[in-house]
């Protein structure tokens, strides 16, 4: 994955820190799932790191269904 306005930290899956805000995405330690989380300032900050990281799922599978 690369973010190149983000600190990326690839040690339990992919987080990516921007500066107004973060995506993670991880296997599940307890079920057969990928955890996806964000947070962000703002609910505009919050959507471009969404969408960021459904350009990743995209890159994968291009017709990957994502819950966000």
């Amino acid at each position: 994955a690369e973010f190149p306005d983000a600190t990326v930290n690839t040690i339990d899956g992919i987080r990516a820190d921007f500066d107004y805000g973060f995506g993670l995405l991880r296997a599940s330690n307890t079920t057969p799932t990928i955890i996806i989380r964000f947070e962000a300032d703002t609910e505009e900050n919050l959507r471009q790191i969404q969408a960021r990281f459904r350009e990743l799922f995209a890159s994968v599978k291009a017709d990957i269904e994502l819950p966000f």
